[in-house]
């Protein structure tokens, strides 16, 4: 193997480990709202395209480097459709999320003070 198609493998392998952090962590918090939907289309339309380059080349290290682009991308815009409402995105506010204060009592901002009750007469 000489030296050129050696650094193709050899960098294709971190290249290809280094998103494996990235598709566990999608798949295990099943949160993607950290990523656009324009960016992961474009990724997958950008990674078909380049397809028609990438394999008119002699079969060697940049198929195996394009094709996990390919998968991961895919993966990631597929679970981004899949799981875009399965975790509740920042500010969102959930009925069952709102802890229930003891008495009914109403809960002021920091920022304001409740108004003053007037003294019995």
């Amino acid at each position: 193997m000489n030296l050129p198609v050696l650094a193709g493998t050899f960098s294709t392998v971190l290249f290809a480990l280094g998103m494996l952090p990235m598709l566990y962590k999608a798949a295990r918090t099943k949160d993607l709202a950290s990523y656009s939907l324009g960016s992961l289309v474009l990724s997958n339309v950008a990674n078909a395209v380049h397809s028609v380059y990438v394999f008119h080349l002699p079969a060697g290290p940049i198929w195996l480097l394009h094709v996990v682009y390919v998968l991961a991308s895919a993966l990631m815009l597929f679970w981004w459709l899949r799981f875009r409402s399965a975790v509740p995105r920042e500010g969102a506010v959930l009925a069952h999320a709102v802890p229930a204060h003891p008495a009914g009592s109403k809960v002021q901002p920091m920022n304001q003070q409740a108004p003053e009750k007037e003294a019995p007469q």
